[in-house]
């Protein structure tokens, strides 16, 4: 019997998710609960129904429009095939497929067969995770990931489970085995104002990469404002409004702050 996971997007020609153009498939399902989450629907592991509201500005009502369920349960195969599709863009550019989410190892056994079956085909794999797993998860899919794309959000544990809803120590420990395993690593630093993209922050994570190997790559993400609406429309709880975004001198400022590391570093709009 073919194994299954929860899928709720598929985005294609994607240039932002690895090297090359990409597929990126994007698995339900997440243990962090970030209070900037530019995915929230991607929190809960099984399908879910939201209702689309449209505005009347003149009356100043809302009403339900429609009912969208996001999230939908499919085998390997559905999601190599249309992998597959695009195969000479991947051939073309150096590309390949990105599995993201959500925290894709959330699901780990349907994760391994689609990359196990990526692999088959020799498609270039790339995994973006928030590194909460455990290190038994990560064993089980080295063998078949080309590329981590490693999310670094705040060094300060007790921050960090303020902000996101659990401790740093196992994502840190994670990092750090993927990098004595001698796997390509790419990070992704979110720049939330005034939490992750503080000076301290930023120094302690420059430090602590410092000590690691084989970081090919520094993403630099600013804040994106568009978060907001999701989270109105898939969270009941508070989260952040109204966020000053990054300037360039800002962003220049804290591109700086990783250049001694001698990794590409690349400012994502």
């Amino acid at each position: 019997m073919q194994q299954t996971g929860i899928v709720f997007d598929i985005i294609k020609y994607s240039i932002h998710d690895g090297p090359g153009i990409r597929t990126t498939v994007f698995l339900k399902g997440c243990p962090l609960d970030c209070i900037w989450c530019h995915n929230p629907e991607s929190k809960k592991l099984k399908p879910e129904t939201t209702t689309r509201i449209t505005s009347n500005k003149v009356l100043r009502l809302s009403y339900s429009e429609t009912k969208d369920i996001v999230g939908r349960e499919v085998n390997v195969d559905e999601i190599i095939n249309e992998v597959l599709k695009d195969r000479m863009f991947y051939e073309q550019s150096g590309g390949g497929v990105t599995f993201s989410g959500g925290e894709p190892l959330m699901q780990p056994r349907f994760l391994n067969s689609l990359l196990v079956k990526c692999k088959e085909h020799d498609i270039h794999t790339a995994v973006d995770t928030s590194g909460y797993a455990s290190e038994e998860v990560f064993k089980s899919i080295i063998p078949y990931t080309d590329l981590f794309l490693f999310d670094l959000k705040i060094m300060d544990e007790a921050e960090h489970k303020k902000y996101t809803g659990v401790s740093n120590k196992l994502i840190l420990r994670n990092l750090t085995f993927l990098s004595e395993a001698a796997k390509k690593i790419r990070i992704r630093i979110p720049l939330i104002p005034d939490i992750t993209d503080t000076g301290s922050n930023l120094e302690h994570i420059a430090g602590f990469l410092s000590k690691l190997s084989n970081i090919s790559n520094i993403d630099l993400l600013p804040y994106n404002e568009l978060s907001e609406s999701k989270n109105n429309k898939f969270s009941s709880k508070a989260h952040l409004e109204n966020l000053k975004i990054q300037s360039e001198e800002s962003l220049d400022m804290i591109k700086k702050t990783f250049e001694s590391l001698g990794a590409e570093i690349t400012i994502r709009g």
